[in-house]
């Protein structure tokens, strides 16, 4: 029998008696199959033999059955267009191209679309505004302006931690009731991050800014040591008057004396030298378990600040197996309202905090925040709210001009600034015309009748943005915006109180937050949210940022013509990590005309194949 078979592929002994009967039982259960299913056995057929044509490990039967397979699909469905074309010259059609028996009717390929002569320009990045200096408080301004200017930095990267530490030193001793008719309570209690690449300088700017409360922790320190030398003193008279009453309770008990004044006398020395414990006065930590935090804590109730160099190390430490709880407690600790939270230990015992208050600040690399960013969003560690806590985020895009400081920093308002963080550390609060309507509550301020009138408007603003559809497919930047809620009145309390105590060191009563003061929050909480953009940028402008990286590394050659998607997530570039920002960033491209994307079939899964524009498939030596 003659038989029609295909050419490609090493040669097959089609006189074998298994290839034979394949090839006769496949012609026979294709009789009766439609055009369509002919041509999806055809290619499944093909498909195999492809696959198993020069695998070394296939037996030589199995090999067989499949050519004998692919080739009695080919003669199918040559002998079916063949008879076509006789219908056809039957009904005085013209004629068509005869299919030759033994091959497949070839689908003709799809012209690919022409590429544009040049790669399109790509959407541009979210820029970010740079804090202008009449948004710093008159009484910070000299120093934090100078600071900037003496290392050229932007100035934000200075006033960002100015402002947590500010909130530090404040803490639980004043709040703001910014709502005219509930006891909805914000504290000026912040967490803040400077987000900056290497060699920024951010330790240089956060320690500037940090300087002030440092000086106050200095201080605290040395009154602590002198008062733990006079703790000694005491100690030891306590203990030797404790010796003598007990002594005199011997000899009273040997004469059957009464023993009850001296067990009253004895009970309250016990309690004095119980109660005689130096506290110093703890402003910041830097590293610290949780079990030791909620011990300082419990001895400062105004709250503490965590200062990090590196976020990216702390954020790393909630991570650590047998820290699991870690997160849920700085949760809890962010806002400053928190009363009596109580933690068990067994080494430790048991650790009554009447208030839990933690600020946070540091720095933070952009691909080491990307990276977490893109954990949270795939449902990873991180998507708690932990990142939307950070209220106080700043991303500037550029460095200014370099330029040699020409003169020595201003130490006069430097002086001004110290005097502004020790006057906060002193401030009666209840002088200033706080409410405390009893010693367990916060005492608070609220809003001056304009303030008030500034506030309504702005957060009636905020509420229809997080209900309305501006935000529906933003859930991380909707969360970072929905906790401005108690940021504006909580920097609006900040800034009246830096004013208040600038103007006085003992200063007086107030009707309450001014409008000024109000205004100021509203025009810092439109600064911040323009950074936070940037932060949240996978979700406001989805694949740009990722467009802009990858666009990069083609350009740099680093990215092949026939790259596929997974070959450039593995390399774990920024804002390119994972599948999914991978695909956000080839979308952007594509509608740029500077890459296309062809999903390949490989036998298993498909592959996302990657097609360069022919101008930049040598990178920067063709484009």
């Amino acid at each position: 029998m003659a038989v029609a078979h295909r050419d490609d592929g090493p040669p097959v002994d089609r006189d074998n008696p298994v290839y034979q009967n394949a090839y006769q039982q496949q012609l026979a259960d294709m009789a009766g199959l439609d055009d369509d299913a002919l041509v999806d056995t055809e290619e499944a057929a093909c498909a195999a033999w492809r696959d198993q044509q020069y695998d070394a490990s296939a037996s030589e039967s199995y090999r067989l059955i499949l050519r004998a397979r692919a080739d009695a699909c080919a003669h199918a469905r040559a002998l079916r267009a063949n008879g076509r074309m006789k219908a056809r010259e039957a009904d005085g059609l013209p004629p068509v191209e005869l299919v030759k028996p033994g091959r497949p009717a070839a689908e003709p390929e799809p012209e690919e679309p022409a590429w544009p002569a040049e790669p399109g320009a790509l959407p541009e990045l979210d820029r970010v505004p740079t804090l202008p200096a009449q948004m710093i408080p008159q009484p910070l301004r000299a120093w934090l302006v100078d600071a900037a200017a003496r290392t050229c930095q932007p100035l934000e990267m200075v006033v960002i931690p100015a402002v947590v530490g500010l909130g530090a030193v404040i803490g639980r001793a004043v709040a703001i009731r910014p709502n005219r008719f509930d006891d909805f309570t914000a504290v000026p209690n912040f967490w803040g991050a400077v987000i900056a690449r290497p060699g920024w300088m951010k330790s240089n700017a956060v320690d500037e800014a940090m300087s002030p409360l440092k000086r106050l922790a200095a201080k605290a320190r040395e009154t602590a040591e002198e008062a733990g030398k006079q703790e000694e003193v005491g100690r030891a008279i306590l203990e030797a008057e404790i010796d003598g009453l007990k002594k005199q309770m011997a000899a009273a008990a040997k004469k059957r004396e009464s023993l009850d004044a001296l067990g009253k006398e004895l009970a309250a020395k016990q309690q004095e030298l119980r109660d005689l414990r130096t506290t110093e006065r703890r402003y910041y930590t830097q590293d610290a378990t949780i079990e030791k935090l909620a011990e300082l804590l419990r001895d400062n109730p105004r709250g503490l600040l965590i200062l990090r160099d590196e976020l990216a190390g702390w954020l790393r430490t909630l991570d650590k197996p047998g820290r699991e709880g870690d997160r849920e407690f700085y949760l809890e600790a962010w806002n400053g309202t928190v009363r009596d939270y109580t933690t068990d230990r067994i080494g430790r015992g048991t650790v009554h905090i009447p208030a839990l208050t933690v600020s946070i600040c540091g720095g933070i690399q952009p691909g080491k925040l990307s990276a977490y960013i893109a954990d949270a969003q795939d449902g990873q560690d991180g998507d708690d709210g932990l990142l939307q806590r950070f209220r106080l985020m700043i991303w500037p895009d550029a460095l200014p001009t370099w330029k040699q400081p020409d003169r020595y920093p201003d130490r006069e308002a430097r002086r001004t600034a110290y005097a502004v963080f020790e006057r906060l550390d002193n401030l009666d609060t209840l002088e200033i015309g706080a409410t405390q309507e009893d010693e367990r509550e916060i005492p608070y301020l609220r809003f001056t009748k304009a303030a008030q009138a500034t506030w309504d408007t702005w957060r009636d603003t905020l509420e229809h943005r997080l209900r309305g559809d501006e935000l529906a497919d933003m859930p991380a930047f909707e969360s970072h915006l929905a906790k401005y809620r108690s940021l504006m009145p909580a920097l609006a309390l900040l800034f009246h109180v830096v004013d208040l105590v600038a103007v006085d060191a003992n200063p007086k009563a107030s009707k309450g937050v001014d409008e000024s003061s109000a205004r100021l929050a509203a025009a810092w909480c439109d600064f911040l949210e323009a950074h936070a953009r940037k932060v949240y940028g996978e979700e406001t402008s989805p694949g740009v940022s990722g467009a802009h990286a990858l666009a990069r590394h083609i350009r740099a050659g680093d990215v092949k013509d026939g790259a596929t998607v997974r070959d450039v997530y593995r390399h774990q570039w920024s804002n390119i990590r994972t599948p999914r920002q991978v695909e956000q960033a080839l979308a952007v491209l594509s509608e740029a005309g500077w890459v296309r994307v062809e999903s390949v079939a490989t036998g298993g899964r498909s592959s996302e194949v990657i097609h360069i524009h022919p101008a930049l498939r040598e990178g920067e030596k063709k484009s």
